[in-house]
């Protein structure tokens, strides 16, 4: 089992992101690299703007294994998408799927998106929470760095750069950063959006639970139609992965 707790006991935790606030985040992933080593991933959606990000960790950590969930419902341009990063940036793309196939899930649940708060919950478990437990838990993983940005969402605004979730080490290296910053990242690295930013989606998930931004709706209500922001990735859920 992994217990986060030994490797940052509380009083660390608050020193640590008192001497990053000021960091760079290039400064904060080099932290997580030397502190974590080879029990360090870094995941990613492969979103509207993750090119950013995985650049930016990869620069510090080559060759780093690179968390991908596939749901079975992402979008044809975000597979496209994550095979062109992953051959522009040498990426060590690491693939976990849910347990079903999307046909399987489908015939035995019915569409569960369509279903209410507590079936679209059951639904991110299965295809999204449960692989990632299993993904963290077979590359043993102590520590993961993840793109979350406190400007996206309100469940983001209060989130620290490092702390703790499920019994592992969480690092947010960009947390800090604006669209702006991001925006001027990926021009001096001539790295591209997602194809779909440019068609008004601002958040990229599944197809049938990602809209594009209108006049009508926040960022935050393009996701499971405006019922909530986080998918569960990026939530406790109580138990230490599998």
């Amino acid at each position: 089992m992994v217990t986060a707790e030994k490797d940052l006991p509380a009083a660390d935790l608050a020193a640590v992101n008192a001497s990053l606030a000021s960091a760079s985040a290039e400064a904060r992933v080099a932290w997580a690299a030397a502190e974590f080593g080879g029990a360090l991933v870094l995941s990613s959606s492969f979103g509207a703007q993750a090119a950013a990000m995985l650049s930016l960790v990869t620069r510090v950590v080559p060759g780093l294994p690179v968390v991908l969930i596939d749901t079975g419902y992402l979008f044809p341009e975000t597979y496209r998408f994550a095979d062109e990063l992953t051959a522009k940036l040498n990426l060590n793309l690491r693939v976990y799927r849910p347990t079903l196939s999307s046909a399987w899930l489908e015939a035995r649940h019915g569409p569960l998106w369509t279903q209410g708060p507590d079936a679209l919950a059951r639904y991110n478990h299965l295809v999204k929470v449960e692989p990632m437990h299993r993904a963290l838990h077979e590359l043993g993983a102590r520590a993961w760095l993840a793109g979350l940005r406190r400007v996206q969402a309100g469940s983001r605004e209060r989130l620290d750069i490092v702390r703790r979730q499920d019994g592992r080490v969480k690092i947010h290296p960009i947390i800090d950063w604006t669209d702006r910053d991001v925006h001027r990242y990926l021009e001096k690295h001539h790295l591209p959006y997602h194809p779909l930013w440019h068609h008004g989606y601002v958040s990229i998930g599944d197809t049938h639970t990602s809209r594009p931004l209108t006049a009508d709706l926040t960022p935050e209500q393009t996701r499971f139609f405006g019922l909530k922001r986080e998918c569960g990735l990026h939530e406790e859920t109580g138990g230490t992965g599998i």
